[in-house]
Order: C-alpha cells, then sequence, then structure tokens
C-alpha cells in the first residue's frame, strides 16, 4: 500500500523530531509562561510599545487558539493568541518579540522573507495537490502524474527551506530588539533565548518531514518503473 510500505521508515526520524519539537516547545512555554516578566506588560502592551519604539506600521490583533501568533504581511497585521496578548510571562515577551521581528524583516526588505513570501501561495497550492496527484500517478503507473507530484511538493520542500533562514533571522532580531529596548533583565536573556530556540525547533522538524517525505516520494517512483 502506497502509505504502509517499506520506504515509510524513511519518515520516523523526522516524525520523532517533530515529535520532540512539539513536545519541546508546549513545555518549555509551559515553564516560561509561569515566569513574570520584570517589564510586567502584558504580549499587547509589549507589542504596542515595540512597534511605536520601531516606529512600525502595522495592526496588532488578539486570535482564539494557544501559540497561533503569526504576522500577516499582506493585511499588515501581527496577531497574538488570546494566552500570549494578555500574558505577562518571559514566554509571552519572547513569542511577541518574535512576531515583531518578522514586521522589521518585512520593512527592511530581508531577501528570504521576501522570497518566502512569494512562494506561500504556491506552496499551498503544491502541497494541497501534490500527495493526491502522486498517488494517482502511482496507483496506475503513470509517470506524468508521479513527477507533477513531485514537482508541486519540492516547491511545498522549498518554502521550508527558505522558511528556516526566515525564523532564525526574526528570534535573532527578538533577541536583539528586547535586549536593545530595554525590555528583559540580564538574568531573563537565557529564558528568552531558550524560549525562542525551542519555537525555532519545530522550524526545523517540518524541514525534516518535508525533505524526507520528498526523498520518499522519489523512491516511490523509481519503485514503479
Amino acid at each position: 500500500m502506497f502509505f504502509l510500505d517499506p520506504t515509510f521508515l524513511i519518515l520516523i526520524p523526522a516524525l520523532l523530531l517533530a515529535l520532540y519539537a512539539h513536545t519541546k516547545v508546549t513545555q518549555t512555554y509551559a515553564l516560561l509562561s509561569r515566569k513574570r516578566a520584570r517589564v510586567g506588560l502584558s504580549g499587547l502592551q509589549v507589542a504596542e510599545e515595540l512597534v511605536q519604539h520601531l516606529g512600525l506600521r502595522v495592526k496588532i490583533e488578539e486570535i482564539p487558539g494557544a501559540l497561533t501568533d503569526h504576522y500577516d504581511p499582506s493585511r499588515e497585521a501581527l496577531r497574538l493568541s488570546r494566552s500570549v496578548a494578555r500574558g505577562t510571562s518571559v514566554a509571552d515577551l519572547a513569542i511577541v518579540a518574535h512576531e515583531v521581528g518578522h514586521v522589521l524583516q518585512k520593512r527592511e526588505g530581508y531577501s528570504a522573507f521576501a522570497l518566502r513570501s512569494v512562494l506561500v501561495p504556491v506552496a499551498g497550492f503544491g502541497s494541497q495537490l501534490a500527495l493526491p496527484l502522486f498517488f494517482l500517478g502511482f496507483l496506475f503507473a503513470l509517470r506524468p502524474l508521479m513527477d507533477l507530484g513531485i514537482l508541486f511538493f519540492s516547491l511545498a520542500v522549498l518554502f521550508q527551506l527558505v522558511t528556516l533562514p526566515v525564523e532564525f533571522d526574526a528570534s535573532r532580531r527578538a533577541y536583539g530588539v528586547l535586549d536593545r529596548l530595554g525590555f528583559i533583565a540580564p538574568e531573563e536573556k537565557p529564558l528568552v533565548r531558550q524560549m525562542l530556540s525551542a519555537a525555532a525547533l519545530t522550524y526545523v522538524a517540518a524541514t525534516a518531514m518535508a525533505a524526507l517525505q520528498l526523498v520518499r516520494l522519489l523512491l516511490l517512483r523509481e519503485s514503479r518503473e
């Protein structure tokens, strides 16, 4: 079967890494969300302060969900999950600053961020079609369909690869902004780094999964010749 063939074993390392990354980020947030930041502001207030200090033009919105925080460059909206927007912990501070880091990337024309923005619709479209097309091609031994599925999935992999430097750079900017503007005390610095590192690991896991899935598709294609 397509999803139970031996090549599925290739995905096991990425699945384990993804599980570890998810556990790491949730546990780190749970731990650090109990440590109130010295600055004493909520995540929403921190976002407002950073936006004002940095002269950014962006709407700040509160959204439902847990760790659903993100920056939408198409609508110039910085969206914070309810727990982060209302929280006053070191973890909330780090997450808010990370998203502000993305706003800075757009303002400063960071090339990897611009490329990722271009790839968003292409990768989204491609990832939805890739596996169904490949499955049909594999089932009926139609190599052109398999190749098309692989091409579409390659776009999704490219998106993940470009996402890595974007996320690491946003975290670097986040730490720099918090430090430069005096939002974190010396003893809070390693905690902020800990939260940012845990979050970054989830992107590493997603990239590993996408890359190994692509390898699997290539192997499956060759097995149908």
